[in-house]
């Protein structure tokens, strides 16, 4: 079943071959940008470009079940397929078969640098090789006719010069890959966990703006420590697009804020209950197919971020939704204790 989308300018999913608006998109996170997740930011806003995790080509074209990493419903479009992997044979037979999933995108990881990609040669690790990801780029370019893009950092390591950085993006650009999405940190590859890469190394926005100066004709979008809409159009005064991460998850309402000012188009809900309300189709279809409440639920827990029932929402659906014969009910039920919530404060 699909997410019922018949609500104001939500109508129909959002078809983006050939041109998409990268102006605001969801970054690529794994284990948190998962279909279910993806389903229910499209509740909240219908343009923002939407990223899968990070698909390794091994994933695809070796495992048991690739299609279980692809799958994708209907309304999340537009949505890009991110790739990991430094083989250009294998990114590009990758490449090919998202352009059959009908994806709307193909993105190049050269971003991530936890240990584990760094061993297969994946990720911000590719930055030191420059000529390497020239070959990827052209073999993925040759492979399909959907946008390829590159997600990078700014730097590795100790590298601090601004022409490190416009040299590699310079080189890339050679392939006509034209956008490029900028982490605005450096990665470092030795002694700092994921999550203190993202938040240790300091940020550097105006390399991103510089990069625009530089390379006018290329889409140069920026990630990295963005947590409002408002932050988001501020940037877009100096570069093409803006991608938000755990902020996006964390406190997913945020969303509903894209629409209307960033795309200056209607919003497609008018409060959390009614996002909820669309999406409880999509989890009792889910649940028929014996999917675990719990799993679906865990990507919604953030919903109520700052209002009153929120943490009695979370605790509710964390203490009952794990159970095996957990159903809709259960998410009903934690719904029903913020509303209580919300008509109780606004009587007093």
């Amino acid at each position: 079943m699909l997410l019922d989308t018949d609500t104001k300018n939500c109508s129909e999913p959002l078809k983006s071959k050939g041109s998409i608006d990268r102006r605001f998109s969801v970054a690529p996170m794994l284990d948190w940008t998962t279909r279910d997740y993806r389903v229910f930011a499209r509740t909240l806003t219908q343009n923002t470009l939407l990223y899968t995790e990070m698909v390794t080509t091994g994933a695809i074209l070796q495992g048991d079940n690739p299609e279980r990493f692809l799958r994708y419903d209907e309304c999340e479009h537009p949505i890009a397929l991110q790739l990991g992997g430094s083989d250009a044979v294998a990114l590009a037979k990758c490449a090919k078969i998202a352009e059959t999933f009908n994806y709307d995108e193909v993105n190049l990881n050269v971003g991530c640098p936890s240990d584990r990609v760094q061993n297969s040669l994946i990720g911000a690790c590719l930055m030191a090789y420059p000529d390497k990801v020239v070959d990827i780029l052209k073999a993925m370019q040759d492979a399909t006719s959907i946008p390829v893009t590159i997600k990078h950092r700014i730097g590795l390591d100790d590298q601090q010069e601004y022409s490190i950085l416009r040299d590699f993006v310079g080189t890339v650009a050679e392939t006509g890959i034209s956008t490029f999405i900028v982490h605005a940190r450096n990665a470092i590859l030795q002694g700092l966990s994921p999550k203190e890469n993202r938040e240790i190394p300091p940020l550097k926005y105006d390399y991103v703006y510089q990069l625009k100066k530089d390379f006018p004709s290329l889409e140069i979008i920026i990630n990295g420590g963005i947590k409002t809409i408002d932050e988001s159009v501020s940037h877009l005064a100096h570069v093409d697009g803006v991608m938000m991460g755990r902020e996006a998850y964390n406190n997913p309402w945020i969303l509903s804020e894209v629409d209307s000012k960033i795309y200056h188009s209607e919003p497609c809900v008018n409060d959390r209950f009614e996002a909820l309300e669309r999406f409880v189709p999509y989890v009792e279809d889910q649940l028929a197919k014996g999917e675990r409440l719990m799993h679906l639920t865990r990507h919604i827990l953030g919903i109520f971020h700052g209002l009153p029932g929120g943490k009695q929402f979370r605790r509710y659906l964390s203490e009952n939704g794990h159970k095996t014969d957990a159903k809709i009910d259960i998410l009903l039920e934690a719904i029903e204790l913020v509303r209580k919530q919300t008509t109780k404060h606004t009587c007093t």
